[in-house]
């Protein structure tokens, strides 16, 4: 059995080249079918998001592709040099291959610790990979056993009960103090950011709904709009939306602030007894500080939150031993499983073999004593079932502990060659 993952992720290469590697939903299929024409023999699993591109690939049989054609099928779907990557790519085989995908799939190897999101997309991706007919029972054993992994992991330790992420503190923890509810509240983003974005799904999460979107760059605004099925407004408009949002999210970068105290007073006049919850991830802010003071305001900067989250990644950081400890123990039980299904047949093969002997041996007894009591007969048979399984107790303890440790390839080979067994 081989089990492998090559590829890249938040912490081995720059958003650039990660932009480079993205799949979509439907590229994915498109590079399984094309995978399936070239390796039919070889499982894969794609595993495409924002912070990461994974080939998951397995198969039965004594021999792989090796890492470096994987890679070049890989990154010639999207026509990238391998030559360009300067070791932005990565690669793990076996037991490496199966912490890592446990690893992922529990978020112990996300960007932001303990956020659920990865779980669903690495459940997506196995199922589309099934759809397309490349997973076979080695895939399907580790993508199901991942994901038992990641339920007992969210159960068992208080990893996901902190948020961590600027966005994610600044909606649930903060905007929630506002708000109750998220589907009746009109949201605008000054800006057309990541940051901005990550922070509007977030919302979408929460249900908000109605999204407008400004910018200097009126393009920029019209395409974030329509990645959130909002709607783009020109900056000249800023005054007037000021006064019609429940919930600003400004991440504009402009060298001082886009928004005085003045300004949204004047808004505020415009909308009395509304809340306004106002999140500046700007650096400089995009708000002056003096907007803090106005009545209804909720003015929420960098600083305020990232106390927050250190509080939260403290508390999360606590929890990630336990975590590990879990995700120990189920990559010990599935290697036990999956290096079992090669000891599986080595180990009737010989116990077979060997009750052949048995049967041949004993009905030459029986022949050379026809008179012998059926009792003793019994008594005969049973000590020589005694003999045999105690002849392979200590061979088949030993395959049990290299299957465990996943080395027992060796010891099966020489098994295999010892008892004259066929080949898998």
């Amino acid at each position: 059995m081989i089990l492998q993952v090559v590829g890249c992720n938040h912490r081995t290469a720059s958003i650039a080249l990660r932009e480079r590697l993205a799949f979509s939903p439907q590229q994915t299929r498109a590079f399984l079918v094309r995978w399936k024409e070239q390796y039919d023999l070889l499982e894969a699993v794609l595993l495409s998001t924002c912070n990461r591109v994974e080939l998951y690939t397995a198969t039965d049989l004594p021999q792989a592709p090796p890492p470096d054609e994987v890679i070049r099928f890989l990154t010639d779907f999207h026509a990238v040099s391998v030559e360009g990557l300067e070791g932005g790519l990565y690669h793990f085989s076996d037991r490496e291959a199966v912490e890592h995908l446990f690893s992922v799939c529990s978020s112990l190897d996300s960007m932001v610790v303990g956020e659920s999101q990865i779980t669903a997309q690495v459940k997506q991706a196995y199922q589309i990979a099934v759809q397309e007919g490349t997973v076979g029972p080695i895939l399907h054993l580790a993508f199901q056993a991942a994901a038992k992994t990641a339920k007992r992991v969210a159960a068992e330790t208080a990893i996901q009960l902190r948020r961590t992420s600027i966005p994610s503190v600044a909606i649930g923890d903060f905007a929630r103090a506002v708000f109750e509810r998220f589907d009746d509240k009109k949201t605008l983003v000054i800006g057309a950011g990541e940051t901005a974005e990550e922070t509007l799904r977030y919302l979408r999460e929460e249900g908000a709904q109605a999204i407008t979107v400004v910018n200097r760059s009126r393009d920029r605004a019209e395409q974030l709009a329509a990645r959130w099925a909002g709607r783009a407004e020109s900056w000249q408009d800023l005054p007037r939306l000021l006064a019609d949002a429940d919930v600003v999210i400004s991440t504009t970068g402009a060298e001082r602030p886009i928004v005085t105290a003045a300004l949204l007073q004047s808004a505020m006049a415009a909308r009395p007894e509304r809340p306004l919850f106002v999140l500046d991830l700007a650096v400089p802010r995009d708000f002056e500080p003096g907007a803090a003071r106005l009545s209804g305001v909720y003015l929420y900067c960098l600083d305020d939150l990232k106390t927050a989250c250190e509080k939260n990644r403290q508390f999360r950081d606590r929890e990630i031993p336990a975590a590990m400890r879990i995700v120990e123990q189920e990559v010990e039980g599935l290697l036990l499983r999956l290096h079992g299904r090669e000891a599986g047949p080595v180990i009737r093969g010989i116990r077979q073999d060997w009750e052949e002997i048995k049967r041949e041996e004993l009905q030459r007894l029986w022949n050379k004593l026809p008179d012998l009591p059926e009792s003793s007969r019994r008594e005969i048979e049973e000590t020589a079932d005694r003999i045999l399984n105690k002849l392979l107790h200590r061979p088949l303890r030993r395959l049990q502990e290299e299957c465990r440790r996943g080395t027992s390839h060796a010891l099966l080979d020489a098994l295999r060659g010892l008892f004259r067994l066929p080949p898998e």
